[in-house]
């Protein structure tokens, strides 16, 4: 008999812990589901921001380059206001254009982080990479924040750093 009762016990915790909420993970934005139009009744304040980041660093040398996954954060740090990111574009060293995430107002809610994952495989970007995002908010006190975090731990390293994004005003 204990050992049925552990049974039934046991299946409704597992079936209890598997309705668990959705987790947030970054390959799963859908740009295209955050797409908005932008508010036509009051003027917004508008702005560019660049952001380095890193796909691989030298190792030794020059010769020994080391690939770095980079997370991208784009976050809204406003508590009350949504901001809108306008365009999100990824260049390499050489300052050619790799990929454009998206080119149409997408919004992000107060204080929600939105991110972009560079694969540590990935080293298009290059030791030079960065980003220009194009964005507006209608308070000039709630510009959003970028930041990158590079790391590896590949071949027993731990290497991780930051950047963090430049505001340039275009109004």
């Amino acid at each position: 008999m204990k050992p049925l009762i552990l049974i039934i016990i046991t299946a409704l915790t597992l079936s209890c812990s598997s309705t668990k909420q959705e987790k947030y993970s970054p390959d799963s934005v859908n740009w295209g589901k955050r797409k908005t139009q932008l508010p036509t009744t009051d003027s917004l304040y508008k702005g560019s921001s660049y952001l380095s980041v890193y796909s691989e660093i030298y190792q030794r040398n020059e010769q020994q380059p080391h690939g770095l996954t980079a997370t991208v954060s784009i976050r809204n740090i406003s508590l009350t206001d949504s901001v809108y990111i306008l365009k999100a574009d990824y260049y390499n060293t050489t300052g050619d254009l790799i990929k454009t995430y998206f080119d149409y107002p997408i919004y992000i809610k107060p204080l929600e982080t939105v991110e972009i994952i560079i694969d540590e495989s990935d080293r298009t970007g290059g030791t030079g990479a960065n980003f220009i995002f194009d964005w507006a908010t209608k308070n000039k006190n709630t510009e959003p924040y970028f930041e990158a975090i590079m790391i590896t731990t590949s071949h027993q390293l731990g290497i991780s750093f930051t950047t963090q994004g430049i505001n340039r005003r275009l109004n």
